[in-house]
């Protein structure tokens, strides 16, 4: 028995020590503002008290599109958008709770309602009283949420590799090995204190077809601002709380003229979720990118931001507020 309980100790020993060793810890809050949080960032405080880390650029008179980012991402995934389109757009992004410098929701909550709520208090503190929404992979579940809640606000909705649609990814297709890990109840707890740079850049390169997205300076910004403080418990927090599916029905009564925008090697969302949406939109457009992942603003970032350019053109400055829903 003494023997047992030495070996026991022993085994807690060498895996006190290799915590130790692996240990990734926190981010200093200042240095990664400076480094991330610089102009044009803004810091803004919503009505229910939550900080928010936020870019407004462009022509504060032209009209705005807000972009909201991914899972595990932040603002400066759109950075190539956003310079293609804001000397003709106000274009507006922010971190989402739980992501960049925005870190941890103030109340703990990442339900789709708490993310839609964020939403309508930026478009508020901004003084928007209509705007076009886009957002990618849960950014575009995002977009889709707050597009049934408020429909009467938005002039266009783009989504860019969304989830949310009810369509699964092929068994065996890939898929995102920190995503995977932070979905596993007990694994993830680890995940918050051992985060190494090659699981991040991983997960990133696992993302995309197009590799060349995939910089070294690109990894240090997922991996720094995944470990600003609280990120990492709110990554854990988000993949465990249920994430809600749209039917056909919910879709199908959105009546503003929508983007729908797809790479066809997604590993992550199959471009089968985006013909669903197409499908089931009452007034879409959809291109799909051959040989291109799951964030085509960067891995295709000058022809989608044409595209989008094109589209708002087409369908969304040339109809009113009351002539939105009939744009096709």
């Amino acid at each position: 028995m003494k023997r047992f309980f030495k070996i026991i100790g022993v085994l807690f020993g060498i895996l006190a020590i290799a915590f130790f060793i692996f240990r990734t810890p926190d981010t200093d809050p200042e240095e990664m503002r400076a480094k991330y949080g610089g102009e044009p960032s803004q810091f803004i405080t919503l009505a229910d008290g939550q900080q928010v880390h936020l870019r407004d650029e462009g022509p504060r008179d032209a009209p705005a599109i807000i972009l909201l980012h991914g899972s595990s991402a932040d603002l400066h995934t759109w950075q190539p958008w956003v310079d293609a389109l804001k000397n003709d757009f106000r274009v507006i992004r922010y971190d989402q709770i739980g992501h960049g410098l925005t870190g941890p929701s103030q109340d703990g909550g990442y339900a789709l309602e708490d993310f839609v709520e964020d939403v309508d208090q930026i478009a508020d503190h901004l003084g928007l009283e209509s705007f076009t929404l886009g957002g990618n992979s849960m950014g575009g579940w995002v977009s889709a949420g707050y597009a049934l809640a408020h429909p009467d606000r938005l002039n266009g909705l783009i989504l860019v590799d969304a989830s949310g649609a009810p369509v699964k990814r092929p068994e065996g297709s890939g898929g995102n090995i920190g995503f995977t890990i932070a979905a596993m109840p007990g694994v993830n707890r680890i995940m918050e204190h051992i985060t190494p740079r090659s699981l991040v850049e991983k997960s990133f390169q696992q993302s995309v077809s197009n590799q060349d997205v995939a910089t070294p300076e690109a990894i240090d910004r997922y991996w720094e601002l995944l470990r600003y403080p609280g990120n990492r418990r709110a990554t854990i927090a988000r993949f465990n709380t249920p994430r809600v599916t749209y039917t056909s029905e919910q879709i199908s009564s959105l009546p503003m003229p929508s983007l729908v925008m797809w790479g066809d090697e997604d590993a992550l969302v199959p471009v089968d979720a985006g013909r669903w949406y197409d499908e089931h939109l009452p007034s879409s457009q959809l291109v799909i990118y051959e040989g291109i992942g799951h964030l085509p603003m960067e891995e295709i970032a000058d022809e989608s931001a044409a595209a989008v350019r094109q589209w708002m053109a087409e369908k969304v400055l040339t109809a009113g507020p009351d002539q939105s829903a009939q744009a096709d």
